[in-house]
């Protein structure tokens, strides 16, 4: 990475939040019909709203990256460009599943291969792909509720950045500070009441990204492998818990659904602004938590993934009781 001077750990994100600021409010302005999100038996918003906000994220996101001259690994820029392209079909035409599904298994194997084959060899190069393509499926789905995939993005790659400023990789903070700050500016548009949506072309990018650039810190030494997981742990308990009981239930885990747990709590009277300050700050913990993990023998770093472990599902716990308590009650 081409960075020589501290100026851009400010310079960087401020550029990469105007830009992203003024192309979504361009976007919101348009108010395109063939880009909006109707309302359905399965939606939490009661009136159209547009779909395509990540394309003004990632616009601001990689402008700045190649304002910065930031170089980072061939395959990232490709599977960003690949994963955009099938997302914003399906966000306006609605590509089939396993079209979809394809591109991301090529795009995923594709970084493992590129990164991981000579070094970890092919079992390593499996796990990681099957977990790059469930967190760039599983950031969709937690993309249904007003502000809560937007402030996220915020707050897991601004940990990301953080870390890796702390470790004095400030190449590597800037990648990831671009981010979080094309993800404020989002966010001006997105917290309730949203007038953009991320789309399909902004979650699944942002998750391969999560995904992708929580593989490279691990493998610069800038933190364990336990750090990504925690600090994205509320987006990854919800989703992998979710499809767990819909498969048990034999359910198809590709259609849209309103099970989550942020979707109930939307539901039962919590509302979008709450679920989403309440998710905040179980990512803030969490993070936090990582963050002084990082520093700790693997020992500490297990002991606090058990504990948060043993915190979401005691919430689980209580959000499924809450749920049966008034289901009874009707």
């Amino acid at each position: 990475m081409v960075l020589d001077f501290p100026l851009s750990v400010v310079a960087a994100p401020l550029l990469s939040f105007f830009i992203s600021f003024f192309s979504i409010l361009w976007l919101v302005r348009r108010k395109a019909g063939w880009v909006l999100d109707y309302p359905n038996s399965r939606s939490l918003h009661s009136v159209p709203v547009s779909r395509i906000g990540g394309l003004g994220l990632l616009f601001g996101v990689i402008t700045t990256w190649l304002c910065f001259s930031i170089v980072i690994p061939i395959a990232i820029w490709a599977g960003i460009g690949l994963l955009v392209v099938i997302s914003l079909i399906d966000d306006v035409w609605h590509a089939p599943v396993w079209c979809r599904f394809l591109i991301h298994c090529i795009v995923s194997a594709g970084f493992s291969m590129a990164l991981l084959l000579d070094i970890y060899g092919w079992v390593m190069v499996l796990c990681v792909a099957m977990a790059i393509v469930g967190m760039s499926n599983l950031y969709n789905f937690m993309d249904g509720s007003d502000g809560l995939a937007g402030g996220m993005t915020v707050i897991g790659f601004g940990y990301y950045g953080l870390i890796a400023y702390l470790a004095g990789n400030t190449d590597f903070a800037v990648v990831n500070f671009s981010i979080a700050a094309a993800a404020v500016a989002f966010l001006l548009h997105n917290f309730h009441p949203a007038r953009i949506f991320l789309g399909d072309v902004g979650a699944i990018p942002l998750g391969f990204l999560a995904a992708a650039l929580g593989i490279l810190g691990w493998m610069d030494n800038l933190w364990s492998m336990w750090v990504p997981l925690l600090v994205f742990s509320p987006f990854i308990t919800d989703s992998t818990v979710t499809l767990i009981k819909r498969l048990l239930r034999g359910k198809r885990i590709w259609q849209a659904h309103c099970e989550h747990y942020y979707q109930r709590m939307v539901q039962n009277g919590f509302g979008h602004r709450n679920t989403a300050l309440f998710a905040y700050g179980l990512m803030l913990a969490a993070g936090a938590s990582a963050v002084w993990a990082s520093g700790q023998d693997p020992a500490v770093q297990c002991w606090v993934a058990v504990l948060w472990g043993g915190c979401y599902l005691l919430l689980m716990f209580v959000s499924d009781w809450n749920q049966k308590y008034y289901s009874n009650r009707e």
